[in-house]
C-alpha cells in the first residue's frame, strides 16, 4: 500500500487526522437534550460546516430537520458530466453511560495501546474524518473525480428520523448515483468488509399501572397487585427458555447465507464472561443479522440503594426490538404492542408508546459499485478480499435513500470493528483502520467514476 501516492498521502494526514478528532470528540453531541445540552450538538455541527468549506465544498449548510436537530451538508463539484457520490456520517453520539468507569474521560480523544479513545471516535465522528481523509488525499492525487455531497447526520442514535422526513421534503437535495454510509464497519480489523443487509428496529416505552399510590409492603404484600412484578413477567415474556426473542406472530427461525461467524469468536468479541451461554438457537450469524432480536434497554423502577418496603404502583420499561431485511418494522411494532398487551397479567393498565422506528435493509451487492470498492479494498488492504456481512445495528436512512433513490447503489463501510466497542465504556478506534478505509473510500471514488 505504500507505494500507492493515495495512500502515502493519507499516511501523512493521519497526525491531522487525529487533532481533528479529538477536537470533534470533543464536543458532547448527545441529541437527547434533556441530558445534555443542544450547543454541544450545535458546535459539533458549525466545526463540520467549517471543516467542508475549508476543503472547497459549496452550498454548505446547517439543516434544521422535523426532531429538533441540525445535519451539515455540503457539495463538491467534480468534473463535468461525472457521476454524484453521496457521503454519510453522524455527529451525534451515544451517551458515555458511566463516565467513571471510562478508563480516561470520554470526551477527550486519548491513545493507549495503539488506539484512539473516545465517545464516537468510531461511532461515527470517525467516519467524517475518513471521509475528509479520502477526499483530501484525491485532491493531492490528480482531484476529485465524481460530484461528491457530504450529509452528516445529527440524530442518528436517536432514532427519531428527522433526516429521513427532511430527505422526504426534499428529496432532489441527496440524489446519487451512489451512496457510501460511513457508519458501519469491518468485519474485523484488518478484514475488508462491506454490510449487505441491516436489521430495523422499533423502540416502545412501556408503562404499567395497578394501584393509585404506593403500599406498605407489610399491609399489603400478598394481594394488591404489584405494577412492578407485573412488568417483570411481561418483559420475561418476550423470551422462549433458550433466550430466543419469542413475540407473539413475529417469525424468528430465518438462516443467513453469506459470511459465518464461529461462536467462540463471538463469546471473544462480545466479552461474554466464562460460564456464561450464548442466549438463542441456530448459527451466530443466523441471530445476529437474520433474526429479530428484543433488548430491555431500562426500567423505571426504584433503586435498591433507598428503596422502601413498598408495593409498586407504577413501573415502565423501553423496549428496542431488532427486525431482519424481509420483516416490516411496522408490522413488527404492532405485533410487539399486541404481545406486551396480551401479556401483560392480572388485568394490569398497560401503555405502550412508539419511540422510534427504522426499516431494515438490504443491498444489491451485484452493482458496479460493490465491484469499484472490492478493486479498492484489495489495495487498501493487500492480501484481502472484500467480504460481505451483516450488521445487527439499524440505520434508519438507509432505506429511505433506497425508497427516494431506486437507481442508486449504497454501500456501507466504516470503523466499527468489534475491539470499537460502540455505544460501550471505552469506546475507541484504531487508527490503522482509519487510514486504510480512508485510503479505499479515496480508491473507490476513483474506480467508480471510470467503472
Amino acid at each position: 500500500m505504500s507505494s500507492n501516492p493515495v495512500a502515502e498521502t493519507v499516511a501523512s494526514l493521519m497526525p491531522r487526522a487525529r487533532a481533528e478528532l479529538t477536537e470533534l470528540v470533543a464536543f458532547p453531541s448527545v441529541a437527547d437534550f434533556d441530558q445534555f445540552p443542544r450547543s454541544g450538538s450545535e458546535d459539533a455541527a458549525r466545526w463540520i460546516a467549517d471543516a467542508l468549506t475549508a476543503e472547497g465544498f459549496t452550498d454548505v449548510a446547517l439543516l434544521d430537520t422535523p426532531d429538533g436537530t441540525q445535519s451539515v451538508y455540503g457539495y463538491l463539484p467534480g468534473p463535468e458530466g461525472a457521476r454524484t457520490v453521496l457521503l454519510y456520517a453522524h455527529y451525534d453520539v451515544q451517551p458515555p453511560l458511566d463516565e467513571a468507569a471510562w478508563t480516561t474521560p470520554p470526551f477527550e480523544l486519548t491513545e493507549r495501546d495503539g488506539r484512539w479513545y473516545g465517545r464516537g471516535a468510531a461511532d461515527c465522528k470517525g467516519g467524517v474524518i475518513m471521509h475528509l481523509l479520502a477526499l483530501r488525499a484525491l485532491k493531492a492525487d490528480g482531484g476529485v473525480p465524481v460530484h461528491v455531497k457530504v450529509i452528516v447526520e445529527g440524530s442518528e442514535e436517536q432514532g427519531t428520523g428527522g433526516l429521513e422526513r427532511y430527505a422526504e421534503e426534499h428529496p432532489e437535495l441527496l440524489e446519487a448515483d451512489a451512496i457510501v454510509i460511513g457508519d458501519a464497519g469491518n468485519f474485523r480489523a484488518g478484514l475488508p468488509t462491506v454490510t449487505s443487509t441491516l436489521r430495523g428496529m422499533t423502540l416502545v416505552r412501556v408503562r404499567i399501572d395497578t394501584l393509585e399510590g404506593n403500599l406498605h409492603s407489610g399491609q399489603f404484600g400478598g394481594a394488591a397487585p404489584d405494577a412492578l412484578a407485573a412488568l417483570i413477567r411481561v418483559l420475561d415474556s418476550l423470551r422462549d427458555e433458550d433466550g430466543s426473542t419469542a413475540i407473539d406472530g413475529l417469525a424468528a427461525d430465518a438462516v443467513w447465507e453469506g459470511l459465518g461467524y464461529e461462536e467462540e469468536q463471538f463469546r471473544k468479541d462480545a466479552k461474554v464472561l466464562d460460564g456464561v451461554g450464548l442466549i438463542g438457537s441456530g448459527t451466530v450469524a443466523d441471530r445476529i443479522w437474520a433474526r429479530p432480536a428484543v433488548t430491555v434497554l431500562g426500567i423505571d423502577c426504584p433503586p435498591v440503594v433507598g428503596a422502601t418496603p413498598s408495593v409498586q404502583a407504577g413501573a415502565r420499561a423501553l423496549i428496542s426490538l431488532r427486525v431482519p431485511p424481509g420483516v416490516d418494522a411496522a408490522e413488527a411494532t404492532k405485533l410487539l404492542q399486541a404481545h406486551l398487551e396480551a401479556h401483560t397479567p392480572w388485568g394490569a393498565r398497560v401503555q405502550v408508546e412508539q419511540i422510534g422506528q427504522g426499516q431494515a435493509f438490504r443491498a444489491d451487492t451485484t452493482s458496479p459499485a460493490y465491484r469499484a470498492m472490492a478493486d479498492a479494498m484489495a489495495v487498501a488492504y493487500p492480501g484481502q478480499r472484500m467480504q460481505y456481512a451483516g450488521q445487527g445495528g439499524s440505520i434508519p436512512l438507509c432505506n429511505t435513500l433506497a425508497a427516494l433513490y431506486p437507481q442508486a447503489e449504497i454501500l456501507l463501510i466504516g470503523l466499527s470493528e468489534p475491539e470499537a466497542r460502540i455505544h460501550a465504556v471505552d469506546e475507541s478506534v484504531s487508527p490503522e483502520e482509519l487510514e486504510r478505509l480512508s485510503v479505499a473510500e479515496a480508491l473507490f471514488l476513483r474506480n467508480y467514476a471510470t467503472s
